[in-house]
């Protein structure tokens, strides 16, 4: 299928200290799909990376880094193994995204998060698909000690949940393509209806104005 992937990327920081933080999911999903297709990664310090290889020879890659300079191990490694950036699928953290959301994008902007915007500089293409792993923002609370910290016990459920999810979706795009998986998993949770009496029914929107549902698909 043409839309199956020949790269995967998971992005994350290396070190004991970074293990289990929200900006490590990609690692931590890399690490699940790997253990679950008898794979094991290894150093490759030619590509400053962890890498493995399936049977089929699909390429699984986690940048051994720090965040903001992953696109140099991955320029490097789609150039040796000739792998275009539509062929790459990145997995990362993403915090305009509710924990437990999840979205495949195609291509895009960075959207603020500093590992996609070296993958943009060092690729030279915004066309590598994505698959973008909600973690939930705070209101009020520094973005770096957010998504270094690591999920509260409140989340724990959850974020187990969103974990085991989005190592579905990646086994999907490898199975049947990315296109099919984005259909699969890009649903957003159907809202719950509250009960309205007619004295507070919604405001209808005036003449020439539309409603519109929040889009972070540049997020």
């Amino acid at each position: 299928m043409a839309d199956i992937p020949q790269l995967i990327v998971g992005l994350g920081n290396p070190g004991k200290e970074y293990a289990g933080t929200r900006h490590n999911v990609g690692f931590e999903i890399l690490d699940r799909v790997a253990t679950a297709a008898g794979l094991a990664f290894r150093p490759e310090k030619k590509w400053q990376a962890e890498m493995c290889r399936s049977a089929g020879g699909i390429l699984f890659l986690k940048p051994q880094t720090y965040m903001n300079l992953s696109g140099r191990s991955v320029a490097a490694v789609s150039r040796f193994y000739k792998i275009a950036p539509e062929s790459i699928l990145v997995v990362y953290d993403d915090v305009a995204l509710p924990l437990g959301q999840h979205r495949f994008r195609l291509n895009g902007s960075a959207g603020g998060h500093n590992g996609i915007k070296s993958l943009l500089s060092d690729l030279g293409s915004q066309s590598f698909p994505r698959l973008k792993v909600g973690i939930s923002g705070v209101s009020g609370a520094r973005l770096s000690g957010h998504v270094l910290g690591r999920f509260g016990p409140d989340e724990t459920e959850a974020a187990e949940k969103a974990l085991a999810t989005a190592v579905d979706a990646v086994q999907v795009a490898l199975a049947e393509g990315i296109s099919k998986a984005a259909s699969r998993f890009n649903v957003r949770p159907k809202a719950q209806k509250t009960k309205t009496d007619s004295k507070s029914k919604p405001k209808k929107p005036e003449d020439g104005q539309e409603i519109r549902r929040p889009d972070c698909s540049e997020h």
